[in-house]
């Protein structure tokens, strides 16, 4: 195995087999991995900040095994932040998690060297006391059945937009990598529950309205044709891609936050095949437009009764 140390902004970080190749289909290597999580930096920390990032690792490539990992802070350099956290159901045998917060870009660099492809976060962040605080996202996360794509994914959304709009609040939108596209929108709220059960009456409200092209319910023998908005993913103890995390599909794809005005491009007939974008593409879209996901300089809005 091919071990050497590199400095990461001040830090010093053991990396290795930065010649693995991790996407056969497009010959990108670990070393590539790394350095696209170190130029993203930027834009994605201020995603991850104060969120417990739960790893997907494919230490052999994504044609190989992979792993979730959640309690990841034991092998974490000293550096990097641990916290700890409530094990939700899901965490049989653990009554806690002890968990990372990606603050730094040695940071992304040490979690890139693991085969950390992709990071998922909650929609809350770790509050004072070391807790969960409340949500401050809402997720409607859009994923095609069969027979359906990001073209459909974009009508949904576009339908989205106007409700939380509507409902004063003030959404963005990004690929998820993969099929679908996901709809968020900075929150205030003083339950934890409330944004599931704003986004299930959500969902249910669309699938109602256009019950042939809109599921709210998770059965496959629902969705032919049809996009679930997946109000599920509001619960606390689950977790969404973040923007700017690469993907673990063979053409290494980004999660990627785009305008409004490119979903309106694909109803007016754009190739939504132009939604799917790679690392170097998603660098250039940072350097042209900057964040395309700023809930931060967004309004929050009070989320309206469920």
């Amino acid at each position: 195995m091919s071990r050497q140390l590199v400095r990461v902004e001040g830090r010093q970080l053991h990396v290795s087999n930065l010649e693995k190749v991790l996407f056969p289909e497009v010959s990108f290597t670990k070393a590539q991995v790394i350095d696209y999580y170190v130029r993203v930096a930027p834009v994605l920390l201020p995603h991850l900040s104060g969120r417990p990032v739960t790893f997907t690792r494919w230490p052999d490539g994504v044609e190989g095994q992979a792993f979730f990992e959640k309690n990841s802070a034991r092998h974490a350099p000293d550096w990097v932040r641990r916290v700890r956290i409530p094990s939700p159901g899901s965490s049989r045998g653990r009554e806690t998690l002890d968990m990372v917060v990606l603050e730094t870009v040695a940071d992304l660099a040490w979690a890139a060297n693991l085969a950390a492809l992709e990071l998922h976060v909650p929609q809350w962040q770790v509050g004072s006391r070391l807790q969960p605080a409340l949500p401050d996202l809402l997720v409607l996360d859009l994923d095609p059945g069969p027979d359906a794509g990001l073209r459909e994914c974009c009508a949904v959304a576009d339908r989205l937009r106007g409700r939380l709009l509507d409902d004063g609040l003030d959404p963005v939108v990004k690929t998820s990598g993969s099929k679908g596209m996901q709809v968020y929108a900075p929150i205030r709220v003083t339950d934890r529950e409330h944004p599931s059960r704003y986004a299930r009456a959500l969902a249910q409200e669309l699938s109602a309205q256009t019950p042939d092209r809109v599921v709210w319910r998770m059965e496959k023998a629902l969705r032919p044709g049809k996009v679930l908005v997946d109000w599920s993913q509001n619960n606390p103890a689950k977790t969404t891609v973040a923007p700017y995390s690469m993907r673990a599909r063979p053409d290494a794809t980004v999660s990627t936050p785009i305008g409004w005005d490119e979903v309106e491009a694909v109803l007016d007939g754009a190739d939504p095949g132009l939604l799917r974008f790679r690392t170097e593409e998603v660098l250039a879209r940072v350097e042209e437009y900057g964040d395309l996901f700023d809930v931060a300089g967004a309004r929050r809005a009070v989320l309206p009764p469920a």
